[in-house]
């Protein structure tokens, strides 16, 4: 539960920080080089980095002192709050982290992300074609991970806070897997595409097809 939780902190906090060096870039271009120094680069990877493991560890540690009345659990994988809801006893203290975690974790950093956006695109509004073309080029792989990104974390938390034993199995395992498993797999295709060393091969394999391979 810890590592997935501390990874999908993680994996927000870094688009965030994603967001905010394309936003540098193109709506203050002149500015780019005084403001994403070395040394804010620095600062930001490790607040990325360090506030999920804090927050998340904090999160675990109330969780693990629960006492609880049950041990089933209609998930594939251990979740925060289904476990909390097998507890005996008042549970406030873990809902009023929970919520606070959400905001600062989850919704700040969407919402900033949007923010980020929303001007550039106002930028770009503004601008010559080939600006807007150059801007898409840049924005697009972190645009494409972004969405994938908040679809899948969407249906986790959609799916923590119904009751499990509602659903169709099979939509829980869907759901979770899908949580699991496309994000890690689209950050490579996403980013590796960008590549023109990958791009090109894979452009080539495609004008060929499988059958010339053989």
């Amino acid at each position: 539960m810890y590592v997935i939780y501390t990874y999908a902190s993680c994996e927000l906090t870094i688009l965030t920080i994603m967001a905010y060096d394309r936003f540098i870039a193109i709506c203050q271009p002149l500015h780019y080089h005084g403001k994403m120094t070395f040394q804010k680069v620095q600062i930001l990877v490790v607040v990325a980095v360090f506030y999920p493991v804090f927050t998340m560890g904090f999160c675990l540690y109330l969780t693990v002192k629960l006492p609880l009345c049950g041990n089933k659990l209609n998930r594939i994988f251990c979740s925060n709050w289904p476990v909390v809801q097998l507890s005996c006893v008042d549970t406030t203290p873990n809902k009023v982290t929970g919520h606070f975690l959400t905001v600062t974790s989850i919704l700040m950093p969407l919402f900033f992300v949007l923010y980020t956006y929303l001007r550039i695109l106002l930028v770009c509004r503004r601008r010559s074609s080939e600006f807007r073309g150059k801007a898409l080029q840049t924005c697009l792989p972190h645009i494409v991970t972004f969405m994938t990104y908040s679809i899948s974390l969407f249906c986790e938390l959609s799916l923590t806070r119904i009751e499990a034993d509602q659903l169709n199995p099979s939509i829980t395992v869907i759901l979770s897997l899908e949580y699991l498993i496309i994000p890690p797999l689209n950050n490579p295709i996403v980013y590796g595409l960008g590549l023109p060393q990958i791009k090109g091969v894979v452009l080539r394999f495609l004008k060929k097809g499988p059958a010339a391979e053989i």
